[in-house]
Formats: C-alpha cells, sequence, structure tokens
C-alpha cells in the first residue's frame, strides 16, 4: 500500500500520483527494491487498440530526398559514361594485341565501325562513326589490310586508315589547256576509267552528283543554254588516278584543282563587281584566242575594250570571236562547229548549227558574253581574264591577230585600234 502526500491511505497507485513520489528520494529507493510493485504500476496501463493506433501522425516517406538520390545518381553515372566514352576516344592505356584488319573497297564509315567493332578494336562502333564524321576525316579512308590494335586512340585508327595497304594500280594522264569537256571525258575513257557519258553526267550534276562543298560551283549560274556546267572548271594538269576508283572521285580531282589554284582570286572577284563564271567564260576565250602567258592580258585588254567601251562602234559589246561564231570554217577552232563538243553533239553531221545553239553561243549575235565557257583555260588564261593589260584598254586596242604558221610572221601578234588597222595586219600577217 502507497501513502499519499496528505498520509490517506490508498489502495493502488494513481496516475496523478508519478510525479508527487518522483520528488521524494525515499519513495524512489522503495520503488527500486520493490520491482515486483513496479510491474504491477507498469501492468495496470491498457495497452493502446486499434482507436488509439489511427489517431497517431504517420511518418511519411521523404520523396524530395529520393528524388535527389536518383538525381545525383544520374549524374554520377553520366559523369561516368562520359569519361569512359573519352577513354575510348582518347585510347584506353595500355594497347591490346596487333591484329590484321580487313577493310573491303567501297565499305562505308558506318561499315568501317561495325568492322573495327567486331574485331575489338573499339567498342562503341557508334561514338567512331560519330567522331569520324565530325572531325572531317571520313573521306581519308582507304580499303585493303590494316594492323590495328585494340585501345588505340581514334586519331590513331584514322590515321592508318587513310594510308594506303594495298598497292593500287595509277595511271597518269595529261590534259593541255583549251581541252573542253567532251575532250577531257574521251579522254578518261579512251584510258579505261569510264565512259565519257558518265564522266560527263557527274561533272554536270546530271546524275545527282553534288560538288557544293566548292564555292565556285555554288555560283555557277542556271543560264538558259548553257551546255555544261562543267565547261570552264576542270582544271587542265597532269594527274594521276587510280584505276579502280570511282567517277565521283575522278572529277572530284579536277574541281579540288581548280578550287586549290583560283581561291586566291575571291578577293579581286568581289572587289571588282565580277563574277568566278564570267571570269572563267573570258577566260576560256582568251585561251583559245592566246594561250601565251604575254599575250594573255592584252587579249583580255581587246575583248574588255569591246564587252566595256563607251565607243559608239562597240555599242552592242558583242565579243566577236571565231572560237565560238556561226562560221562554219574547218581552219577555225570553233566551238560550235569542229571542235569535240561539237562532234560530241553531232553538229557537224546535222550539217549546221541549231539555231538555240547560235542564239546562246554565237558571239557575233549576243551581246555580252555567251551562255557558257568554250573550254577549260589555264591559270594565266584566267589570272588574265580578271587583270587584263590596263595601257592596253587606255588605249583603246579592240583587234588582234597571230602570224600564219606559213607566212613570215608565224605565230607573232598584231594589235590594232581601228578595223582599218586590224585589216592591215591580217594582210601582214598572212591572213588577207
Amino acid at each position: 500500500m502507497k501513502i499519499n502526500r496528505d498520509n490517506t491511505p490508498s489502495e493502488g497507485p494513481r496516475k496523478d500520483d508519478r510525479k508527487s513520489s518522483a520528488n521524494q528520494p525515499g519513495e524512489i529507493r522503495r520503488t527500486r527494491q520493490e520491482q515486483p510493485a513496479q510491474q504491477e504500476f507498469v501492468d495496470e496501463y491498457e495497452e493502446p487498440g486499434e482507436e488509439d493506433e489511427e489517431d497517431r501522425p504517420r511518418r511519411r516517406f521523404p520523396f524530395g530526398l529520393l528524388v535527389l538520390v536518383i538525381i545525383l545518381a544520374l549524374v554520377a553515372f553520366g559523369g561516368w559514361k562520359v569519361m569512359q566514352f573519352y577513354g575510348e576516344v582518347d585510347g584506353r592505356g595500355e594497347l591490346g594485341e596487333e591484329k590484321t584488319i580487313t577493310i573491303e573497297q567501297g565499305t562505308s564509315v558506318a561499315g568501317i565501325s561495325q568492322v573495327l567493332k567486331e574485331n575489338g578494336i573499339i567498342e562503341y562502333d557508334w561514338l567512331f562513326k560519330l567522331y569520324t564524321k565530325y572531325s572531317g576525316k571520313g573521306n581519308n579512308l582507304q580499303y585493303g589490310d590494316f594492323e590495328l590494335r585494340p585501345g588505340m586512340p581514334y586519331n590513331d585508327i584514322l590515321h592508318e586508315l587513310s594510308y594506303q595497304k594495298v598497292k593500287r594500280k595509277t595511271i597518269q594522264i595529261t590534259f593541255p589547256e583549251g581541252y573542253t569537256s567532251v575532250a577531257i571525258a574521251q579522254r578518261m575513257e579512251e584510258n579505261g576509267l569510264c565512259s565519257a557519258e558518265e564522266f560527263l553526267a557527274c561533272a554536270n550534276g546530271e546524275d545527282g552528283s553534288d560538288f557544293s562543298q566548292y564555292t565556285f560551283w555554288n555560283e555557277i549560274p542556271d543560264t538558259e543554254g548553257c551546255l555544261m556546267k562543267s565547261e570552264g572548271y576542270l582544271f587542265p594538269d597532269t594527274y594521276e588516278f587510280y584505276l579502280d576508283d570511282t567517277v565521283y572521285n575522278y572529277v572530284d580531282t579536277f574541281y579540288r584543282e581548280f578550287d586549290a589554284k583560283t581561291s586566291g582570286l575571291w578577293d579581286t572577284i568581289r572587289s571588282k563587281g565580277t563574277t568566278m563564271n564570267d571570269v572563267v567564260i573570258l577566260a576560256s576565250f582568251i585561251q583559245e584566242e592566246a594561250g601565251l602567258p604575254e599575250e594573255d592580258a592584252k587579249v583580255s585588254a581587246c575583248f574588255h575594250n569591246r564587252l566595256e567601251s563607251s565607243d559608239p562602234a562597240w555599242a552592242d559589246h558583242r565579243l566577236e570571236s571565231n572560237a565560238s561564231s556561226y562560221i562554219t570554217n574547218d581552219a577555225d577552232n570553233n566551238y560550235l562547229w569542229n571542235s569535240p563538243t561539237a562532234e560530241y553533239y553531232g553538229w557537224p553531221e546535222a550539217g549546221a548549227i541549231p539555231e538555240e545553239v547560235l542564239a546562246a553561243y554565237d558571239t557575233y549575235r549576243i551581246s555580252g558574253l555567251p551562255a557558257g565557257a568554250i573550254s577549260n583555260p589555264g591559270y594565266a588564261a584566267i589570272e588574265a581574264a580578271l587583270n587584263p593589260d590596263e595601257d592596253f584598254m587606255a588605249q583603246g586596242y579592240y583587234f588582234f591577230v597571230t602570224g600564219n604558221p606559213n607566212g613570215e610572221y608565224p605565230g607573232q601578234y598584231f594589235y590594232a585600234k581601228t578595223a582599218d588597222e586590224h585589216y592591215q595586219n591580217c594582210v601582214k600577217a598572212g591572213w588577207a
């Protein structure tokens, strides 16, 4: 039996007695000694029922923390993958055993990537394909057998794949300045590289071939009546071709050289307010009418005066060149009559140059430049078309003639300012 603070006997502990009894040391000691009594005190509490459990607040799971953990995990995983990809591109440290990898002719970059993955050289074919594409090194890849090792840096792999390991047969061909596109195509066919029709279809973009990587190609106008887009841009030179290459690569060889040779002229072209296409067309006439570096600029001056002068005698600004005219004289090197182009289209056999062709190319009929170039000029003629002899222009020269090979002045050039002077020069040159 416990004692209340007012000494009144009590039958058992009450809830409000616990606090008061805790303030008296004596009572505390007895409670520790009388373990059964304390057990009896604890036993008097009722176990919480279902209603009590429902009343207690439930602990909610911290979903914000879960999201944070997930984000951190993704970031960590992403960082790990990025480092893994970087290690793949930059090389994986210790290289594996050397393997011989065979790349078949005509295999695409995607196919090469797959071969490298299958042979364990790389782990991610898609990554190698993307790297090759955006590094700009995909155009140089060759076919053949290559010695590669797993774990090599991508740059080292591409370097190895860019050098032909199988000796490919080549052929060297020289294309003189002034050759037409048809003549070039025919020479390619004669050397067994491709047919003339295949070459011209590719060079003119008729088969869907695209050379828009070159500025000049994008600026060639779609002029009505132009016979060949390629005329004037197949740069004449000596080239070495693979016998087993594609037609596109053959054509691209010429265009790449033209682009390289003329790249330094663009600023002058822009500053003079002209176009590369007009320069090339005029250069093709200079090539046919002169073709000598020491005479090109003077002939160019005569043509410029005809096209630009305010002289009433040249008010129509006609080029008046026998190299492209209605004249059907076999002695003249006439693009429309006795050139490989005329023969290719069958005009001599038909007995006449088609009217629509004359309307686009006859320099005695039309004002200004014709619809297209008449040959593929060399650099000297192109440069002269852009930079004529200023003194000759200022002095008013309009005419020129070369000495008859069988005359007293073979190959010599005579220049004149008037038609009468020109006639006298023709007599002197052995043509009258």
